[in-house]
């Protein structure tokens, strides 16, 4: 029998870009909070990607009480994110959709683990209409620290157990993706179009499209 092999892809700056519309949607629920003088930018939420979403709260929410007040307030924001993207969408990267039914003909398995919040990930599966949760589907299962509050490393390995993968690599853009995937144990890919930079080489891709040169290079 042919062993399982996945790839495994970070969301954002990865897979696309939804600052902008994060920023509108957390400014929406912070000036409706009562902190009407306040604006949350694209360039805050860019600086903030991949980081979970109470660290991303204690760093932009520093005027909300720390505690209740703060909690509510992110809790607010991520729902409504949630909402304004299966709305709204982001900036879906090139050839996304294309590479991921290229990877499955090529007998590779495609999966998504992010430090989102609970609900994110399917926001933008739904926005964009892409099948996920079966074997058949594009995206064959899902994972994020909003539904179990465990680290990105833990994840990816969660991911590869419960899907039974004999080889996988993980795709991800900044160097808090690289050091989960080394403590997850597996073959990382630097998306170099994305948010960071990486402190070492590693295989990298400056499109989208180039994984499927490269994916085979990494795990066979």
């Amino acid at each position: 029998m042919q062993s399982k092999k996945g790839v495994i892809f970070d969301m954002d700056g990865t897979v696309w870009d939804s600052a902008e519309n994060v920023a509108k949607s957390w400014t929406v629920k912070v000036q409706e909070a009562g902190f009407t003088d306040k604006i949350i930018t694209r360039d805050d939420i860019q600086r903030n990607m991949g980081k979970t979403m109470d660290v991303i709260a204690d760093n932009l929410f520093p005027y909300a009480k720390e505690g209740e007040e703060r909690n509510a307030l992110r809790v607010a924001c991520e729902n409504y994110e949630n909402e304004y993207l299966r709305l709204n969408g982001g900036i879906l990267y090139d050839g996304v959709c294309e590479t991921w039914a290229k990877l499955k003909e090529m007998g590779y398995h495609v999966y998504i683990v992010s430090n989102c919040q609970a609900g994110y990930i399917e926001a933008f599966l739904d926005y964009y209409k892409i099948d996920y949760g079966k074997p058949e589907d594009l995206v064959e299962d899902i994972e994020c620290y909003g539904n179990n509050f465990l680290p990105k490393d833990a994840n990816i390995r969660l991911i590869a157990e419960r899907n039974g993968l004999a080889s996988a690599c993980y795709v991800g853009d900044i160097q808090g993706d690289y050091d989960s995937t080394v403590k997850a144990g597996f073959p990382f890919i630097h998306a170099k179009y994305g948010f960071g930079t990486i402190n070492t080489e590693v295989p990298f891709i400056n499109s989208f499209d180039e994984l499927i040169k490269v994916v085979p290079e990494v795990i066979g």
